[in-house]
């Protein structure tokens, strides 16, 4: 993929999922400094993770002070936008993170691929890249993680990043692979939202 075009989504990513953060504080009326904390984890959580497990070390928001400012920029716009959190319709903010979800997952892989060769790391560095923010935000909230709840999350990931991968496999461009594993991840999240849909849980009896 054009890295200009990857730099676009994943700055775009960034202050989506900034917003899912915010819109979380929001509900649990915290104050100015947890609201930016929790859009941080939220934004570059999960890449953080992931460049550090790659060993692509400085970190990229260490390298890159936009990410940071994207970060700022979207908790204040938020902010000034959104003056009533708890009024917003429920969906708000499930949807908000599920296009989050999805343009990490394609981020995460795309990196993955030009630092190792391996399709599985990839998808795994995929499924990081997305669910790990929302896992730190949702510790930090204390929350049970979503990724660790009933609905359909993580596999959304792992769908959508086996999708990305296959494609590449199979010969198609990086910027339409990448496309077709966000519309992949995407789908499935949006469906799960919409219809309710889960995994069977596990419950020991006795």
């Amino acid at each position: 993929m054009d890295i200009s075009l990857l730099y676009f989504f994943d700055l775009f990513g960034t202050a989506i999922f900034a917003i899912s953060g915010v819109l979380l504080a929001g509900r649990l009326k915290m104050d100015p400094f947890g609201v930016v904390v929790l859009a941080a984890v939220t934004a570059i959580g999960g890449g953080s993770i992931r460049d550090m497990m790659l060993g692509a070390t400085p970190i990229f928001w260490i390298i890159d002070n936009n990410y940071l400012w994207v970060i700022l920029l979207t908790c204040l716009t938020t902010l000034i936008l959104v003056r009533r959190p708890t009024k917003l319709p429920w969906y708000i903010l499930p949807v908000c993170d599920a296009i989050g979800l999805a343009v990490f997952v394609g981020i995460g892989v795309e990196k993955s691929l030009r630092l190792q060769d391996s399709m599985m790391i990839a998808v795994l560095m995929g499924v990081l890249t997305g669910c790990g923010g929302g896992i730190i935000r949702d510790i930090l909230a204390r929350e049970i993680p979503m990724v660790l709840r009933s609905e359909i999350y993580a596999v959304a990931c792992i769908a959508g990043g086996i999708v990305h991968t296959s494609a590449l496999y199979f010969g198609i461009d990086s910027s339409p692979a990448f496309l077709l594993g966000v519309v992949v991840t995407l789908s499935i999240r949006l469906a799960a939202i919409r219809w309710h849909l889960s995994l069977p849980t596990f419950q020991l009896k006795g």
